[in-house]
């Protein structure tokens, strides 16, 4: 390859722009084709290199901690209290459908043959009960568990759905407000409500509901959806 008299370079000894051809330096006056010159001159690649190492380092550090999750879990079963609470008088209702002699304690006057078969129907429609609230309640406790939530400093992934599994992800720079909310019967149990509000047209509303730790989780995302404010240079106008 041939140099050009338009190709510089610097000095490896007094930094100045010279000619790429250049033997001696017309500044300095020291000679380039020296072994003190060539290896000034690797000295000074090498510190190159090194700094752009450092700063691919730096930056790939930057993405890991990005990505690091700072909060993994799923709403606690005591969400369902409510559920339960209902199911267990329906699965009262349906032992007492097939315990008690409905037929007998009303004194209904039919006939043997008649007692029987409201018995028979008594029972029936008692164990059908049972059966629907169990898958019922199963239903909603497995759905339940099958969500999931993992949050970051950059944003918060969730899945859900047992059949038709989806996983999606809100931007910590979308959310506008954080709240956090817990009852008299959250304080016993150790659990809580974080609902968020947003600016993402899919979800301007996110709940939390019913998590553990969810004072810790308030304050992961309240610090991480400002620290995310000021890299994007983000304002929430209210």
């Amino acid at each position: 390859m041939q140099l050009t008299a338009s190709q510089t370079k610097v000095c490896p000894f007094c930094a100045e722009t010279i000619l790429a051809a250049a033997v001696k330096c017309r500044y300095c006056g020291e000679f380039l084709n020296t072994g003190r010159a060539k290896a000034l001159v690797q000295q000074s690649q090498s510190a190159n290199e090194g700094q752009s190492d450092d700063n691919g380092d730096a930056s790939q550090e930057q993405s890991q901690k990005q990505n690091e999750v700072v909060y993994s879990g799923g709403p606690s079963l005591w969400a369902m209290s409510g559920a339960f609470v209902k199911g267990g008088a329906l699965l009262i209702v349906a032992v007492l459908l097939v315990s008690w002699h409905i037929e007998r304690i009303a004194a209904l006057k039919i006939s043997a043959e008649d007692a029987v078969v409201v018995g028979k129907y008594r029972v029936l429609l008692g164990l059908l009960l049972g059966l629907v609230v169990g898958i019922v309640l199963f239903y909603k406790a497995l759905k339940l568990r099958m969500t999931h939530y993992q949050v970051s400093p950059d944003r918060i992934e969730y899945g859900e759905g047992i059949f038709d599994r989806k996983v999606d992800n809100l931007d910590m720079f979308r959310i506008v407000d954080i709240k956090l909310r817990r009852s008299v019967f959250d304080c016993v149990v150790g659990t809580g409500t974080v609902l968020l509000t947003t600016t993402d047209k899919s979800h301007p509303e996110f709940v939390f509901e019913k998590v553990r730790n969810s004072r810790e989780l308030y304050d992961v995302i309240k610090k991480a959806s400002l620290s995310a404010d000021r890299r994007t240079n983000v304002i929430h106008m209210e």
